[in-house]
């Protein structure tokens, strides 16, 4: 028997429903923001993804060859084929761009519960503008999400990867070397992990003061809401000849992202969120679920720079971010578990509910106008098609999950008129055969 592929999954309808709802709702948000719907293609020129992330990145990719040799493979995420689109189609559009996307991507890695080699991702981009105002509008975008899918209990960790770089930059590290990494990030990359002894012999290789450690050390253990700011004011205020302003840019920031946004249940300033990729340039942030363990992040984002790769230095950099659109999903199915509630995304459940129409001995094709204006009319409407024996067909009107039931039979044609029953209690109404009133019918039921 053949089965899927490893690491992919199927979605039936009910999952189905739940995912198209989430999709919706994360939808309206990007829309009331000003963002619009974009889409690219399921594979691309492998030349992108190594351009924007080296070489190394090939073994983790669905890489393949096509008849005409050319060298392509299946997107491992969006934002670089997003880039090559505004290069590509949309250089000349009026800027600033808003832009959302959502899709399938690719990546062969060993899969576990919130990681798969097939996945779904959905993210915004800004492009043309940047500054503290276009991070606000992008993190509210991402809180204003989170708190309308009903997720809870979530932590949002905004930094700003200038201050760091400006204090060490001050402190006399280069930004740049002849060979191997630079300084300025293999200091980076000591502070994130708090290997001071390793920041010390960078330090003392370099001609620097040991002195620094101290306030460095200091700077990189903060963490807290904005008197954040201040704290990481005073360190770099005592730092001769050390910017601040990197550190004005995330507190503006953080004062818009107040008026537009709702206040997340969580928010700490952490100054060594760093994404871990080094195109990013000014504020960047990241969403963590506890529900799910070592898997938890589930969006994350800031300011970079990659519109150089195409020749449109002039728009870099942009803002943006990724929802994991799977994790997210699986943390609202983990809170909704926890408190016995059926629905996971607000909006999946069907309000209205589902009207079974059972023909039964008659000419079916007498009641198909009044099925077709109920569905014009907006309601979800099923249609029994085996002409089953009444006991039968209720029973499949059941399974189907629809909430109500009208059997018609040919006394029901004869007279104009039959009854429509609430299947959760066996509660009737009486109605005409036409849609006007089985639209009444049905609005006296849900009311009763």
């Amino acid at each position: 028997m053949v089965q899927r592929p490893r690491g992919t999954r199927d979605f039936g309808p009910q999952e189905m429903q739940r995912r198209l709802a989430f999709e919706s709702l994360l939808e309206e948000q990007a829309r009331r923001h000003g963002f619009s719907r974009i889409q690219t293609p399921i594979f691309e020129s492998l030349d992108l993804f190594t351009a924007k992330s080296g070489p190394g990145v090939v073994s983790q990719l669905y890489a393949f060859q096509d008849k005409g040799e050319r060298d392509l493979t299946l997107r491992p995420e969006l934002t670089a084929p997003v880039m090559r689109m505004v290069a590509e189609e949309l250089r000349n559009e009026t800027k600033p761009l808003r832009l959302s996307y959502f899709g399938q991507c690719f990546r062969y890695e060993e899969f576990k519960k919130g990681r798969y080699r097939e996945f779904f991702q959905y993210g915004v981009e800004l492009i043309g503008a940047n500054g503290p105002l276009v991070e606000a509008e992008v993190i509210a975008l991402a809180i204003n999400m989170l708190c309308e899918s009903g997720l809870k209990n979530w932590e949002l960790r905004i930094g700003h990867v200038g201050v760091l770089k400006q204090a060490l930059t001050g402190i006399g590290l280069n930004s740049s070397a002849e060979s191997g990494e630079p300084p300025i990030a293999s200091a980076m990359r000591f502070l994130d992990k708090g290997d001071f002894k390793g920041l010390e012999t960078l330090l003392n290789a370099q001609g620097i003061s040991s002195d620094y450690i101290h306030p460095l050390q200091q700077l990189s253990a903060l963490e807290g809401g904005q008197e954040t700011i201040a704290q990481a004011r005073q360190i770099l205020s005592s730092l001769e000849g050390v910017s601040l302003e990197a550190l004005d840019e995330l507190e503006t920031t953080l004062t818009s992202i107040t008026h537009l946004a709702p206040s997340p249940p969580s928010l700490s300033v952490n100054l060594t969120v760093a994404r871990g990729l080094d195109y990013y340039t000014g504020t960047v942030f990241e969403v963590h679920v506890p529900e799910l363990g070592g898997e938890g992040q589930v969006l994350g984002g800031g300011s970079y720079r990659l519109l150089h790769l195409f020749g449109l230095e002039d728009l870099d950099p942009c803002c943006g971010f990724g929802l994991g659109f799977d994790r997210v999903l699986l943390a609202l199915e983990a809170q909704a578990a926890a408190e016995k509630r059926e629905e996971v995304v607000p909006g999946e459940s069907d309000s209205l509910g589902l009207l079974a129409v059972i023909p039964f001995n008659i000419d079916t094709t007498s009641v198909l106008g009044m099925v077709g204006e109920l569905r014009n009319h907006g309601e979800r409407v099923e249609l029994e098609l085996r002409s089953r024996k009444i006991g039968k067909a209720l029973n499949w009107a059941n399974n189907i999950g629809a909430a109500y039931a009208m059997v018609i039979g040919p006394r029901d044609v004869e007279q104009g008129k039959a009854s429509i029953k609430r299947l959760s209690d066996g509660e009737q109404v009486e109605t005409q055969l036409n849609s006007s009133s089985v639209l009444e019918a049905l609005q006296q039921l849900r009311s009763s």
